[in-house]
């Protein structure tokens, strides 16, 4: 019984961790593609950076720290400091990043009450 309780919790961290790197990818995009910018960075590098943030906020969120989740929009927006002053591509970006750390902060939030009730 208590061998059959992890596996079901440890496929339930990692469905919750799938669906936020994967899930809320496409969500994201659908959203941002109504507001296409040109590219000037790395192929790819927006997607891949978003999957790495939304795995840093659901563990935090996991683990109880919310106030943490700071530090990645601080540290985002420091990169994009110079851009951010171009106003098209600071409402996309704001779009993006909060759709993001907001996806990953629910499934994260429904992950541990999902957790808790077992």
């Amino acid at each position: 019984m208590i061998q059959s309780n992890s596996a079901l919790k440890i496929a339930i961290y990692l469905g919750s961790y799938l669906l936020a790197a994967a899930g809320v990818h496409f969500v994201v995009t659908l959203i941002l593609r109504q507001y296409r910018l040109p590219d000037g960075g790395l192929k790819r590098a927006g997607a891949l950076i978003g999957i790495l943030e939304r795995t840093f906020v659901l563990t935090l969120v996991l683990i109880g720290e919310y106030s943490s989740i700071a530090l990645i929009f601080t540290a985002k927006s420091i990169a994009r400091f110079e851009e951010l002053k171009d106003r098209k591509f600071a409402e996309y970006y704001l779009i993006g990043t909060l759709t993001s750390i907001l996806c990953a902060m629910l499934i994260g939030i429904l992950t541990r009450r999902l957790l808790d009730g077992m």
